[in-house]
């Protein structure tokens, strides 16, 4: 199963996540398929970029947002 989650890429207490497309069964920052965009939970208020299109036709072909990647996406519209 293909998941749309988040890759944790920042140092140590400054977190940066990378919003990826990756197979389920691989480790949190292991091998992705595609990036479509970035979280930075440092900056007040928080910094969503992500690519609207990208996301939608990943969620039309099956790929499931864990929940809190479904609230990015919510928080990004």
């Amino acid at each position: 199963m293909v998941k749309i989650r988040l890759q944790r890429v920042g140092a140590k207490k400054a977190p940066f996540y990378h919003i990826v497309v990756a197979d389920s069964r691989t480790s949190r920052d292991g091998k992705i398929i595609e990036k479509i965009g970035t979280y930075d939970p440092m900056t007040n208020p928080s910094t969503i970029v992500l690519d609207k299109e990208k996301t939608e036709q990943w969620i039309k072909n099956g790929a499931k947002p864990t929940d809190t990647v479904k609230a990015l996406i919510s928080k990004a519209k």
